[in-house]
């Protein structure tokens, strides 16, 4: 595999090239975890699993099955759902549940479960070929853990998950803290997505299309051109659900980025505040923001007030394409989406999720690293396949250098992307605390489970190794994670028993 930079004009005819070759990788078996990751002490299997202990016990049953689903009218899609909805059942606990999901399979190709942003036990993460094997047509799996930290969480399939999740495969988990005594006259969960609705998601580049994301330098010059249409809860335009609130109220808006393209929302300016990110609380020194900004797989909550009896759609600000998808009307009584206008903030500060305070920090001084590792992000061409590759440090999944670690170690991680697209980088199983931008220490650290970098940024973070397993670290927006930009966190102590492609078709990225 080798770098080798290339321009824009060419970048998703590439990219179709190269899940084309990296299905065939994964599908026929040829791809391997690395040696380090297959040999330990203990197998991840028998890990111990949580039990209810005797605490609160919530059940679910989740399903995943085809369905015709009406984006807008006129405009239907088959896709992949669990439950028959986009997104699936929205499951609530509170803080401290043990919570048990029966996934049966009805689809006729395999599916797993990722519990996005929640830790908890490596044989329950849903990762197929490394933490577990996919769960095959007509049979079920069930995932167990307790409920840890209260907040805004999602859960996705991690099969093939740039395929299945783009159809339908996802829905959101949130977990209440008893204690919280805000009180809120409005909560909602917005799941934010994108679709090929009027096109096939791997068809040829418009050339235009692409000249002018590649102008706009938003590092999101493949993804515009991927997809067609913006949802919110899986409805796009006149579809999407209004939110009905009165002069004073304040709601509760639970933002999550399911698709893989970056998204804003604009606000009335002076009336949002960003009070958690990725289920973290966020302090209150200067939260307030006329724009948010949601990476793709982030968690990003508002406090939102309405500010008079006015109608006003919240949604993707200024002339960007395919806008007019996204915009959730806020309806007082006696109002319609018709006498709404669009949020036209005059100062569009803009909220980034790494760009946040958080109440809680992993550590109160700079740590003394056991294990550094440099996470250089790069786009290049698979010389073997012909297409795209995304790759860390040179090399593309499963041949990335692990992370490797032992229980208890103190990890440094310099993530810096020298490519020329967005990359929100995600690691499971545990929270890691941001402590410098660009070479520059922040005032005040953000912890955080997913930091989007840039084209030209870099990210200093740090974690404790403190959840023994096998752990994915990698690109959220799936396209690029099926193309190599993936990496594992292996701790020396276990192996995992499975691996990729094989009887049970595991297709981890």
């Amino acid at each position: 595999m080798h770098r080798l930079w290339i321009g824009s004009a060419l970048i998703v005819g590439l990219i179709a090239i190269g899940i084309g070759s990296y299905l065939f990788f994964f599908s026929s078996g040829s791809g391997s975890l690395p040696d380090g990751v297959t040999r330990g002490g203990q197998s991840i299997a028998s890990l111990e699993t949580t039990n209810a202990a005797g605490r609160p016990e919530k059940t679910f049953a989740l399903t995943a099955e085809e369905k015709e689903w009406t984006i807008e009218e006129k405009e239907r899609v088959e896709a992949w759902t669990y439950n028959g909805t986009v997104p699936g059942q929205e499951l609530r606990v509170e803080q401290g549940d043990f919570v048990q999901v029966d996934v049966t399979n009805n689809l006729d190709v395999p599916v797993t479960i990722h519990w996005h942003g929640v830790n908890l036990a490596n044989n329950m993460d849903g990762v197929p070929g490394l933490t577990q094997d996919a769960v095959q047509p007509g049979e079920s799996f069930t995932y167990k853990f307790v409920a840890e930290d209260a907040g805004t969480y999602w859960y996705h399939s991690h099969q093939h998950s740039s395929r299945q999740v783009d159809k339908g495969l996802y829905g959101p988990l949130v977990v209440e803290d008893p204690e919280e005594n805000e009180d809120y006259e409005v909560e909602e969960t917005l799941m934010l997505d994108e679709w090929p609705v009027h096109q096939a998601k791997d068809g040829p580049a418009s050339r235009q299309g692409m000249m002018e994301s590649r102008r706009s330098g938003d590092g999101e010059a493949d993804t515009k051109d991927l997809y067609d249409t913006f949802t919110v809860n899986g409805k796009a335009g006149e579809a999407i659900d209004p939110l009905e609130m009165e002069q004073g109220e304040t709601a509760r808006l639970r933002l999550v980025n399911a698709g893989f393209q970056q998204h804003q929302l604009a606000f009335p300016e002076g009336s949002a505040e960003v009070i958690a990110v990725d289920g973290e609380a966020t302090s209150s020194n200067d939260a307030s923001a006329d724009i948010v900004e949601i990476a793709p797989g982030e968690r990003i909550d508002v406090a939102y007030t309405k500010q008079d009896q006015t109608p006003v759609f919240l949604g993707e600000p200024g002339n960007k394409e395919k806008a007019r998808d996204m915009r959730i009307p806020v309806l007082p009584e006696g109002t319609s989406r018709s006498e709404a206008a669009m949020a036209s903030p005059e100062t569009e500060t803009t909220a980034r999720g790494a760009d946040q305070s958080t109440d809680t920090v992993l550590f109160d001084q700079v740590p003394d690293p056991d294990v550094s590792y440099t996470m250089d992000l790069s786009m290049g061409m698979d010389m073997g396949g012909g297409g795209m590759s995304f790759q860390i440090n040179g090399r593309t999944f499963p041949d990335t250098p692990p992370i490797h670690v032992q229980d208890g170690d103190i990890v440094k991680v310099e993530i810096e992307n020298n490519g020329s697209m967005n990359h929100p980088m995600h690691l499971h199983g545990h929270d890691f605390q941001i402590q410098s931008q660009d070479g520059t220490a922040l005032d005040q650290p953000s912890v955080k489970d997913l930091v989007h970098v840039k084209p030209g940024e870099s990210y200093t973070i740090y974690f404790e190794a403190n959840n023994k397993g096998e752990w994915l670290f990698h690109c959220h927006d799936n396209n690029h994670a099926e193309l190599g930009m993936s990496t594992i966190v292996d701790y020396d102590s276990v192996y995992s028993p499975y691996d990729f492609g094989g009887d049970a078709e595991n297709h981890p990225s």
